[in-house]
């Protein structure tokens, strides 16, 4: 689903990413770990086709960033880690709204914008306006709208920040259902919980360099936990 090739982000002589290369399969929730300056949201925005590499190129579903961006874009969905929503708009029209910027047809429109409001528990709040929501709310508000279109890669940056731990289930229960689904979903975290819980694969990134990558299994060593290990690779025990 997401292919990397040497791709890098320089900033003059700041080197905010050195060359990685990454592959990221379909069906699969791949988290993506670090300390904040570590260069996470960085790659995730590259990922999501938001800010350019300095070098390499990026395949999405086999789709080049680089000589198709809108046919790259088309199959995913970006939620930054501080999405901006219309506050004078209900958590329908906001719905609504994205999906006319994205042509969506009428036919069964208002049905899959209910749908997605009860996925996220927000039915019975669809007609309230979005300044009244808590922030678990807004969350949620967000992830219905990056699913409205049914993408096939989700990329999400500190999708649990702020949640009550009945927000923060439902959304991981939707991060499996994707998968399920054979969608995929890209997310980091600085929950190591989290990302040991909901994720079938993770890399840790350290100083703009993937440091380590693999299945909880098979990167946390006997009576380690996840949380041992990402501190003792970033220097930060």
């Amino acid at each position: 689903m997401i292919r990397a090739r040497q791709i890098e982000k320089r900033y003059g002589s700041f080197q905010a990413v050195w060359p990685l290369d990454l592959e990221v399969r379909h069906g699969e929730v791949f988290g993506f770990l670090g300390l904040n300056g570590a260069g996470k949201t960085t790659t995730l925005r590259m990922l999501g086709g938001v800010l350019p590499p300095s070098g390499g190129e990026i395949w999405i579903d086999g789709v080049s960033l680089a000589t198709d961006p809108v046919e790259a874009r088309r199959r995913m969905s970006f939620i930054p880690d501080r999405p901006y929503l219309y506050d004078k708009l209900t958590a329908r029209e906001f719905l609504r709204f994205l999906a006319d910027i994205y042509n969506m047809p009428s036919a069964g429109l208002a049905d899959r914008v209910d749908a997605r409001l009860a996925e996220q528990l927000l039915f019975e709040q669809a007609d309230a306006l979005v300044e009244s929501f808590s922030h678990g709310m807004k969350q949620r508000l967000t992830l219905a709208g990056a699913l409205l279109t049914e993408p096939r890669l989700l990329i999400v940056d500190e999708p649990m920040v702020g949640l009550d731990p009945r927000g923060a289930r439902q959304i991981k229960k939707v991060f499996r259902d994707l998968a399920a689904e054979g969608r995929t979903v890209f997310l980091s975290t600085h929950t190591m919980e989290d990302a040991a819980e909901v994720c079938d694969r993770l890399a840790i990134v350290h100083k703009g360099r993937i440091a380590v990558l693999g299945t909880v299994a098979e990167i946390v060593g006997p009576g380690e936990r996840l949380e041992d290990l990402f501190l003792r690779v970033t220097g930060a025990a």
